[in-house]
């Protein structure tokens, strides 16, 4: 290996003592390609053992908490103990490859398609519906109903205990329910749940003590509990800089083992919130790194790349998602002093060698310009 490559691979441990072998993580990425009663499919268990043997630790497709969770066709279950099973085969081909394997737990909202949860009750915090086109208006969820789905995040916590997963990563991004509940455009609400920017935190907050309580009364060796957030919305009103700021400061205060940021683009800066012309993961680095460990991720292809990215953000963890599917060999290549024969764009012929299933294929394939080399 060239020294200069040195970073990325020393190890790292976390609080809790659980140890990484580098700093190199593979992102949650949907994959379309689960069963149709949920469990994990041959083909996404072959796509994960593809990529899980270089990279330190996998963070796994989302899975749904609750049956009107599911956002996605083709997602994998971890709503009910039935799934235990379909969970633990994907974590133990994971970890059979050297790599920690963490589940990333979730629930739609008002981003659920009708047709994939019960009799198209979509919920959300409030009743207003998503800008994206044709999104249909969510029903506001009761108190009660709120209490349920917090419940229901430590029970898909308890069941990754169960399947032998290493940790879970609460999924609070891409405007999802945690989200909305966190969000002053998806979040309307007058009572506990709602109003103020600290009130709009008290959702992600339950749900990690929740969490956090599971672990504590189920997991019987070090587990982790990290949270994924997105920095800001476009929208208006919408996360601003400044809100999410505020929010990784109660956040690195809860005992959660890291944060994830999500951003399309590593290098990207604020929109507004801030007067500060940094990119966004360089401030969030200064605000709470000295706290808790960052993750950071965005279109980092090539070796030199991510090492510029670790060293210039001081991010201590680096996670690849359309990388590891462009080329499942990188952290190896890398090692054995071969960084220039990595791919940083798609071959399209060459599905059946990169081991990608069909339904993330396709939408690979039909959708130009998400992956480098698909126009």
């Amino acid at each position: 290996m060239n020294p200069k490559f040195q970073p990325l691979f020393e190890d790292f441990t976390f609080s809790n003592g659980i140890s990484l072998k580098n700093r190199v993580v593979m992102a949650p990425m949907t994959n379309f390609s689960s069963n149709e009663d949920g469990t994990v499919s041959d083909a996404e268990v072959e796509y994960y053992a593809r990529r899980a043997k270089g990279v330190s630790m996998v963070i796994t497709a989302c899975t749904y908490v609750t049956a009107n969770g599911k956002g996605f066709h083709g997602e994998f279950a971890g709503h009910s103990d039935e799934m235990v099973p379909s969970l633990k085969r994907l974590a133990s081909a994971i970890k059979e490859q050297g790599a920690k394997a963490v589940l990333q737990i979730f629930h739609g909202g008002r981003e659920c398609p009708p047709e994939l949860v019960p009799d198209g009750d979509i919920v959300s915090a409030s009743a207003v519906a998503s800008e994206r086109s044709g999104a249909k208006e969510p029903r506001a969820l009761s108190g009660q109903e709120t209490e349920e789905i917090i419940k229901a995040f430590g029970e898909a916590t308890r069941r990754a205990i169960e399947a032998g997963y290493d940790g879970v990563e609460i999924h609070g991004a891409n405007g999802y329910l945690i989200q909305q509940f966190f969000s002053p455009h998806s979040n309307r609400r007058e009572d506990q749940w709602g109003g103020s920017l600290e009130k709009r935190m008290a959702f992600p907050l339950a749900v990690i003590e929740e969490v956090k309580k599971t672990v504590s009364e189920h997991a019987k060796e070090p587990f982790l509990v990290g949270y994924r957030f997105s920095p800001e919305e476009p929208e208006t009103p919408g996360i601003t800089m400044a809100d999410t700021l505020a929010l990784i400061d109660v956040l690195s205060e809860t005992g959660l083992d890291y944060l994830h940021v999500s951003l399309q683009d590593f290098w990207s800066e604020p929109r507004r919130g801030v007067k500060d012309k940094r990119s966004r993961i360089e401030i969030i680095q200064e605000r709470v790194g000295h706290r808790i460990p960052v993750i950071g991720v965005g279109s980092l292809y090539g070796a030199d790349e991510a090492l510029h990215a670790l060293e210039k953000s001081g991010v201590p963890l680096i996670a690849l998602g359309r990388q590891l599917i462009i080329d499942p060999d990188w952290v190896e290549k890398i090692l054995s002093g071969r960084e220039e024969e990595i791919e940083t764009k798609l071959d399209k012929n060459a599905q059946d060698r990169l081991v990608v299933p069909d339904p993330l294929w396709q939408a690979i394939i039909n959708t130009p310009g998400w992956f480098p080399g698909v126009e």
